[in-house]
C-alpha cells in the first residue's frame, strides 16, 4: 500500500516559495546527483538513506551547486538498486518514510536548493501490484495488456516472442508457468510497461502530480528512449543495428512514438508554478537525434552521453561541443555536459587509462594522470555555456573502486555473463566525509561497499580549506560561475587560434583554454588569471599552460 503525502495542515508545497527565484534556472544550473545509498547513512545500518542526505544539504550549497537529483528511494525490492519501483508513491523503508522525503524536500527549498527526483516509466517491479495481479489472473487478465505479455514460438511456444536481448544480458523475455512470456529489457525482475495501454499513461500522469504536489522541482527520466517499442515487436534481425557507447540501438529505442508521451506530460509540468522541469535519459545514436526530446513542448533537458563518452583529447572534444550547441541552438534548449554518473567508470579512472576503453573500466590506471585530467575536465565542462551534472563525490576527486572482491558486488549485470559489463559498483561505492572512522564518516557503521584505505585523504574533512584539492577547486568555480555574467546559459562560444593539442574559446570577457597534451603548452596572455587547474607560470611574454590542464582567464 502507498505511504499517504502529508496532510493538508503540512502545507507540502509551501517550502517551495523560500526557493531563490531565478527565470530559467535551469539553462545554466549545475545539478549535483546524489546516490542515496551511498551518499551518507542517517540510521546507522550501514545503507545511506533520506536522513543522511538531509543532513548533507548544507554541504550541497556551500558547495554551490543549484539543484539535487535523487536517484531512486522508491518502494522497491532492490534488484536492481531501486530502479525496479514496487511502489512509485511510497519510500523504501531502506530509505526512510515519505515523511523524510517531505523535510528533505522542505530543508533544501530553505536551503536554496531544488530537488529533483528519478522517474523510471519504462518498465515497473515484477512486485508491483498490477504485476503481480496480472500473473495471479492467468492469461487472458486485462492487467497482462498494461505490460507485454505475448505467446512464444515454436510448436509448442517453447521459444522467446522474438529474438530481442536484454540490457544485462540473455534473452528479453521471460517464460511465466502458464506458458506466455513478458518482456524486460532490463532483469526479469523488470518488466516493461506497454506505453500503448492507456491506463498506463494515466497512472505516470497521477504519479507526477503527486510527487508535484509534493514540492520536487523537477523529474529525470530513466530510459527515457525506452517506452514506446516498434510495432508489432520485430526481430531484431530486420532492423539495422547501429553502436551507442558500446550498447545496440534496437527496435525498443529511441523510437518516434516516445515524444507524443513527453508532451503530454509537459502539459502536466506546466500546470505548476515554479519553473518546474524535466531532465531526459536518453540514449540516442546522435546528439542531433538528443534534440528531438528538448522541443519546446517536450523536455527541457536531456543527457549529453556523446560528450561523457568523448576522450580527453582537444579535437574530439571541439566537435562534440559544436554539434551539441548546433543541435540545441534550433530546438532552444541548453546543453547539458556531464562527465560522470551511477553507470558509469569515474572519468578520474576513465582519463587515467588509455583512450579507447569506453566508459566503464576495469583498471586503476596512472591515478595521478587521472586526477589532474579530471580536475581540467571539469574546469573545461563549467565553462561550457548550458547546464552541467555533477556526480557524488567528483568533486573530492574520487576514482573507480576497481578492486572490488566479486562477493561484495551488487550491480545485478556483474552476475549475467552478458550485457552490460556489471562493475558499476566500482563508481558507487559511499563517499568518504572525515579522516577517520569505520566508514570514514558516511555513517555510525560501516558501508554497505568497503571504502578503500586511500579515500582517508580524498574526504571532505582533508580537503576542506586546502587551496590546492579538488573540492576547493569546484567550490571555486561554481561560485566564479555565479558571479561572472559571461559563464552559464548561452549558445555558443568563439573559438581562438591555440595550438595542437589546445582549447581556447571566449565567451564576453571569459577565456577558457585547456590543455590535453602531455606538454606544458606556452600561450598569449589573456588577462587577468580568475581559476586553474595546476599552476600557471606567466611573463612578459605570455603564459605557459601546464600539461592536462585548464585556466579561466578574463580580459576585463
Amino acid at each position: 500500500m502507498s505511504q499517504q503525502p502529508p496532510t493538508s495542515d503540512q502545507a507540502p508545497n509551501s517550502a517551495t516559495v523560500t526557493v531563490a527565484k531565478r527565470r530559467d534556472w535551469w539553462r545554466d544550473a549545475v545539478i549535483y546527483q546524489v546516490y542515496p545509498r551511498s551518499f551518507a547513512d542517517g540510521n546507522g545500518d550501514g545503507m545511506g538513506d533520506l536522513e543522511g542526505v538531509r543532513s548533507r544539504l548544507p554541504y550541497l550549497r556551500d558547495l554551490g551547486v543549484d539543484a539535487v537529483w535523487l536517484s531512486p528511494f522508491y518502494a522497491s525490492p532492490q534488484a536492481d538498486a531501486g530502479y525496479d519501483v514496487a511502489d512509485y508513491r511510497a519510500v523504501d523503508p531502506m530509505f526512510g518514510t515519505l515523511l523524510d522525503a517531505d523535510a528533505l524536500i522542505r530543508d533544501a527549498h530553505e536551503l536554496g536548493l531544488r530537488i529533483i527526483v528519478d522517474l523510471v516509466p519504462n518498465h515497473s517491479s515484477d512486485q508491483h501490484e498490477w504485476f503481480k495481479r496480472a500473473l495471479a489472473e492467468g492469461s487472458g487478465s486485462p492487467l497482462r495488456d498494461r505490460y507485454h505479455f505475448r505467446p512464444g514460438k515454436g510448436e509448442n511456444g517453447e521459444l522467446p516472442p522474438n529474438d530481442w536481448e536484454s540490457i544485462f544480458g540473455g534473452p528479453a523475455w521471460t517464460r511465466v508457468p502458464d506458458g506466455e512470456w513478458y518482456l524486460h529489457l532490463f532483469a526479469p525482475e523488470q518488466p516493461d510497461f506497454n506505453w500503448e495501454h492507456p491506463a498506463v499513461g494515466d497512472e505516470f500522469r497521477s504519479i507526477l502530480r503527486f510527487w508535484l504536489d509534493m514540492g520536487v522541482d523537477g523529474f529525470r527520466i530513466d530510459v527515457a528512449h525506452g517506452l514506446v517499442k516498434a510495432d508489432g515487436l520485430p526481430d531484431l534481425g530486420s532492423h539495422d543495428q547501429l553502436k551507442l557507447l558500446g550498447n545496440d540501438v534496437m527496435p525498443f529505442f529511441d523510437q518516434d512514438g516516445v515524444h507524443a508521451v513527453y508532451r503530454q506530460w509537459r502539459t502536466v509540468l506546466d500546470e505548476y508554478a515554479g519553473e518546474r522541469i524535466f531532465v531526459a535519459e536518453a540514449w540516442t545514436p546522435t546528439v542531433e537525434r538528443t534534440a528531438n526530446y528538448v522541443r519546446p513542448d517536450e523536455l527541457h533537458q536531456a543527457f549529453n552521453f556523446q560528450y561523457l563518452g568523448t576522450e580527453w583529447d582537444a579535437e574530439e572534444l571541439r566537435t562534440v561541443i559544436d554539434r551539441t550547441l548546433s543541435a540545441m541552438r534550433p530546438v532552444g534548449a541548453p546543453a547539458t555536459w556531464v562527465l560522470s554518473n551511477h553507470d558509469v567508470t569515474r572519468h578520474a579512472t576513465r582519463f587515467a587509462n588509455p583512450p579507447g576503453l569506453g566508459t566503464q573500466i576495469r583498471t586503476a590506471g596512472d591515478r595521478e594522470l587521472g586526477l589532474r585530467r579530471a580536475r581540467a575536465a571539469s574546469l573545461l565542462m563549467l565553462a561550457l555555456p548550458g547546464s552541467a551534472y555533477v556526480y557524488q563525490g567528483e568533486e573530492l576527486g574520487l576514482p573507480d573502486v576497481v578492486d572490488l572482491p566479486d562477493e561484495v558486488r551488487q550491480d545485478p549485470a556483474f552476475s549475467r555473463g552478458a550485457g552490460q559489463d556489471g562493475f558499476r559498483d566500482g563508481c558507487r561505492v559511499p563517499i568518504p566525509w572525515t579522516r577517520t572512522g569505520s566508514s570514514y564518516g558516511f555513517g555510525p557503521a560501516g558501508s554497505w561497499l568497503p571504502q578503500p584505505a586511500a579515500w582517508a585523504g580524498l574526504s571532505v574533512e582533508a580537503q576542506q580549506g586546502d587551496r590546492d584539492s579538488t573540492l576547493e577547486l569546484y567550490r571555486a568555480a561554481l561560485r566564479l560561475r555565479r558571479t561572472q555574467p559571461d559563464l552559464g546559459a548561452g549558445e555558443e562560444v568563439e573559438w581562438l587560434r591555440a595550438p595542437e593539442g589546445v582549447l581556447a574559446f571566449r565567451r564576453g570577457e571569459f577565456v577558457c583554454v585547456a590543455n590535453t597534451t602531455g606538454e606544458s603548452v606556452p600561450i598569449p596572455s589573456y588577462g587577468r588569471v580568475l581559476l586553474a587547474s595546476d599552476e600557471v607560470t606567466e611573463s612578459d611574454d605570455g603564459a605557459k599552460v601546464p600539461a592536462d590542464s585548464t585556466v579561466w582567464w578574463t580580459t576585463a
